[in-house]
């Protein structure tokens, strides 16, 4: 039987993982297609309102990961939660030692090496989210059968 704190990390995960190909493939691409004169405001608009949207999901997200290797619900593998929860740990060392220090770079003005460099490194964000997405999917899968 699955539990509603699987289904919740399941939930965050599957949101913010639509939302990181968003960024990762539309938001970031388009930096560079914004022009010099723009840039520094279209930036800062761009920054407040991704902030506002994705940081109370990730807290959300990083609590509920921790309280589901805590609280394991029956049949869940120790090993899938605490990957679950490395997924998100990963998540935000990368955005706090590659995204971060980038989108402070860009907020001086547009850079297209680092429009390049951000793109890049979200990679890693990206990648994980959509791992963490399809870990707890199909641990949820193997518990409803």
């Amino acid at each position: 039987m699955s539990s509603s704190l699987l289904l919740l990390n399941l939930a965050l995960a599957l949101v913010l993982t639509g939302l990181i190909w968003t960024i990762q493939c539309v938001h970031y691409p388009l930096f560079a297609s914004v022009g010099e004169e723009a840039f520094r405001s279209y930036h800062a608009q761009h920054n407040g309102a991704i902030t506002m949207l994705v940081a109370p999901l990730m807290v959300a997200e990083l609590a509920a990961a921790f309280a589901l290797t805590l609280a394991r619900p029956e049949g869940l593998s120790p090993t899938v939660a605490w990957v679950a929860l490395g997924l998100v740990l990963l998540v935000w060392a990368t955005t706090f030692v590659l995204s971060v220090p980038s989108h402070g770079r860009l907020a001086q003005g547009l850079s297209l090496a680092e429009v390049d460099a951000l793109v890049r490194g979200n990679w890693v964000r990206t990648l994980a989210w959509t791992a963490r997405s399809g870990l707890l999917l199909f641990t949820q899968w193997q518990l409803l059968r």
